[in-house]
């Protein structure tokens, strides 16, 4: 199959140190790592994703698929998303991260309004119940305007991601400082933060000031090995959409291969 999208671009290289810095702390900061053109891509569509209902579509046939079905359109199936799922710099910080074989899980994308509530400590590491971290499971997310004083700040707990705890254990604090904690408040346009799954995060609003949108892209990613939970109900057509459209670009065949998945099971 020949590939959808082409790229002369330079590969990052993550050295020792850096690696090391990953599996120690759970999360690497990579400012400005999206091209300017990829960016200017993905706003618009996140801003139609929003205006045009296409969001709360997708949540409703997530939460009820039975009434709603499947969605009208997904975000891989809007042009920029679909190619950021396998922008080729992304695929080789993860290959360096999870080894060559991983699979796509979802993706998600919002822009979220100045007076948005924070979102308490949590994980989305996905494994019923939780058992142990043996395989690895990221979150790439995409800020696309970056983080600055009028946007909500993102914190998160190094380390977190090696324990064996359920995904609301620290939901408790609420968006509270907690000991140990990074908070990351000040990116570039662009940048991108990869995130052990299973590291504790939680986003820390700014009260009393005006603020401004919030774009964020969540795509998310396992390694391969273990059958993984889907969180789509419509998780197939998803996968078999991602192969229609030649996102993997012919050079990831198991991005998009169902083979990697348990059934659908709807949460309680």
């Amino acid at each position: 199959m020949t590939p959808r999208y082409a790229s002369t671009v330079e590969l990052p290289r993550l050295d020792d140190l850096t690696l090391d810095r990953f599996a120690e702390d759970g999360y690497l900061v990579l400012p400005a790592f999206l091209p300017e053109g990829l960016v200017a891509r993905l706003r618009p569509e996140a801003d139609k994703w929003v205006d045009d209902g296409l969001r709360a579509r997708s949540i409703a046939s997530t939460t009820n698929p039975e009434l709603y079905g499947l969605p009208p359109i997904m975000e891989l199936e809007l042009d920029a998303h679909g190619e950021l799922i396998g922008h080729p710099p992304l695929m080789a910080v993860l290959s360096q991260l999870m080894g060559p074989s991983f699979v796509f899980h979802h993706l998600h994308s919002d822009r979220q309004a100045p007076g948005l509530a924070g979102k308490p400590w949590h994980h989305d590491y996905e494994q019923r119940p939780q058992a142990h971290r043996a395989y690895t499971m990221i979150h790439t997310l995409h800020y696309l305007d970056g983080l600055d004083e009028e946007t909500s700040a993102l914190a998160v707990l190094p380390g977190s991601h090696r324990e064996v705890a359920e995904k609301d254990a620290r939901a408790r604090y609420g968006t509270a400082w907690l000991p140990g904690e990074v908070l990351i408040e000040d990116l570039p346009p662009g940048s991108t933060i990869v995130m052990h799954s299973a590291l504790f995060h939680a986003r820390r609003p700014r009260p009393g000031l005006p603020g401004k949108p919030r774009y964020l892209v969540d795509t998310s990613y396992c390694q391969a090995g273990t059958l993984w939970p889907p969180v789509k109900p419509y998780w197939r057509h998803m996968l078999r959409r991602g192969r229609e459209l030649g996102l993997d670009r012919g050079l990831w065949p198991d991005l998009f291969d169902a083979r990697h998945f348990a059934e659908y099971v709807k949460p309680a």
